[in-house]
């Protein structure tokens, strides 16, 4: 009974932000930063939702369209567009997002496991939903989305 309480009261922090008219979440101790949109020199050969790189501070930062990489409408970017930098497995990645909109915490409880898509072709990169409010919030898994490989290639 000890356990179930215990694991029931772990907390999590998500930083949310746009993407078009969705919602989206990402753990908040995954975030290194957040910066105004920069222009990105782009790679010859980088997958199309690789926009490019920029200079963050003396260090190469590769940037990601996150919507392109989730497969929704490639929009065009205006100053108003975000870059969240990101840390996984020590690759430190820019993506690219409409807005951040605020952080918010929540238990465990809180989450629920995204529908089963066995049917589709690309692995899911929903972690988890969670309802805040009237709002419906996508967790994103940062493992799925941020492949070192293809990062390191673009």
């Amino acid at each position: 009974m000890k356990d179930r309480q215990q694991s029931s009261n772990n907390s999590i922090e998500l930083l949310t932000f746009q993407l078009g008219d969705q919602e989206y979440s990402l753990d908040i101790m995954s975030v290194r930063e957040i910066r105004g949109w920069a222009r990105t020199t782009p790679l010859p050969h980088a997958p199309n939702f690789m926009k490019g790189v920029i200079n963050l501070r003396g260090t190469v930062l590769p940037v990601m369209d996150l919507s392109q990489r989730l497969g929704l409408e490639a929009r065009a970017h205006t100053n108003r567009n975000v870059i969240i930098v990101v840390k996984y497995e020590d690759v430190m990645t820019g993506l690219l997002v409409d807005a951040v909109s605020d952080i918010i915490a929540l238990s465990d409880d809180d989450l629920q496991p995204p529908p089963d898509l066995s049917g589709s072709p690309s692995p899911n990169v929903v972690r988890a939903l969670t309802l805040v409010g009237d709002r419906m919030i996508r967790v994103l898994d940062l493992a799925a989305i941020v492949t070192p490989s293809q990062i390191i290639a673009a």
